[in-house]
């Protein structure tokens, strides 16, 4: 496509009749280096063909972010766990008589991976870790144990023997929710 068939298909339109005749005139007048938002970006977006005032505006603090130098951005704060409990924890794998006739898939409609744990006492989306076990590796409440398990903790492993050979143990766990 050329320079030509690019503006008309770009700026004869009404919403960018303003943009195609500044383009023309800087067009005629030789300067070629200005920034042109719609030149830039493949497709435009105005504010009033977003449907929700939190999508907007996760996408101007995007835009702004992404004009910010490398030191002035933000730094991650390290959080301190909620709480700290000593609980029983066993492991499961993905087997129909270890789970119901679902087995890939949680209680909370997920698909089961590798940092996903079943318990009955935390809320869904709950952030844990096992720091005697997996150091600061995080786990995520997903799933649900049978009712008669109160305060126990069940790890997800992709094999049977793994889960297995895990065992019972009684460890130390951080709760970050």
């Amino acid at each position: 496509m050329n320079p030509f068939q690019r503006f008309q298909k770009t700026y004869l339109k009404k919403d960018y009749l303003f943009e195609g005749i500044f383009f023309l005139l800087v067009s005629l007048f030789g300067i070629h280096m200005v920034f042109l938002p719609s030149l830039a970006a493949s497709e435009i977006i105005r504010a009033e063909d977003i449907s929700d005032k939190k999508t907007l505006d996760l996408m101007i603090a995007s835009m702004q972010n992404e004009t910010r130098s490398f030191g002035l951005l933000p730094l991650a704060k390290t959080k301190e766990a909620k709480r700290s409990v000593e609980v029983i924890i066993t492991a499961y794998s993905s087997t129909v008589d270890q789970t119901d006739d679902t087995p890939f898939i949680t209680a909370s409609n997920t698909t089961v991976r590798h940092g996903i744990i079943a318990t009955n006492f935390l809320p869904f989306g709950t952030k844990v870790k096992f720091p005697e076990l997996y150091g600061d590796e995080l786990f995520i409440v997903e799933d649900r144990m049978n009712k008669r398990y109160t305060h126990r903790v069940d790890i997800w492993m992709q094999e049977r023997s793994d889960a297995i050979n895990f065992g019972i143990r009684k460890t130390k766990m951080e709760i970050f929710r």
